[in-house]
């Protein structure tokens, strides 16, 4: 574990209050992965990690909608993969598809994803990525909240690979 990034993401992105998660879960704690997302040289950094990630057969890395497709960018500028930006709805006009950028079909796709918490809108979007013909079964997040997400994925014959849990950024504030 690099505790150096792990404190300097902990630093930037946490915040305490009272906040509501995607998976209706309310927290003392809370990570504004937008915080570190925007730093141009943490981004950077963090796309290194979870290129060091990637399972060899990886073909294209799937940012998914908002937060996961700065990590498969700077991820993708790391490795050289192509990337795919994944919509939670395919829009209803323009090319009206869920998935932009590199196609999928027939492709190894590893989804990547920011903070995952019970993996909600992981296991929704990579259903629709598996019904348009990808095949995924990894998926790479920056900060894994140690919430249920691991056991949920898991039960979608989906691995979870994380560059920090959030037990390691607590350890390394």
């Amino acid at each position: 574990m690099d505790t150096d990034l792990a404190g300097r993401i902990y630093r930037t992105a946490h915040l305490t209050g009272r906040f509501r998660l995607r998976s209706g879960a309310v927290s003392d704690e809370y990570f504004d992965k937008y915080r570190f997302e925007a730093d141009p040289v943490l981004l950077a950094e963090v796309g290194s990690a979870v290129a060091a990630l990637l399972p060899p057969e990886a073909e294209v890395l799937a940012g998914l909608e908002l937060g996961g497709v700065p990590v498969a960018v700077a991820a993708s500028a790391a490795c050289g993969l192509p990337c795919a930006f994944v919509r939670k709805q395919a829009k209803p006009y323009g090319t009206a598809r869920l998935a932009e950028g590199a196609d999928i079909a027939g492709r190894r796709v590893v989804v990547i994803e920011d903070v995952v918490t019970s993996g909600g809108q992981i296991l929704a979007s990579t259903a629709e990525l598996r019904a348009l013909g990808a095949v995924v079964d990894t998926v790479v997040c920056v900060i894994d909240r140690e919430s249920g997400g691991t056991a949920n994925l898991a039960a979608a014959d989906l691995a979870l690979r994380s560059v920090f849990t959030m037990t390691q950024l607590a350890a390394a504030r």
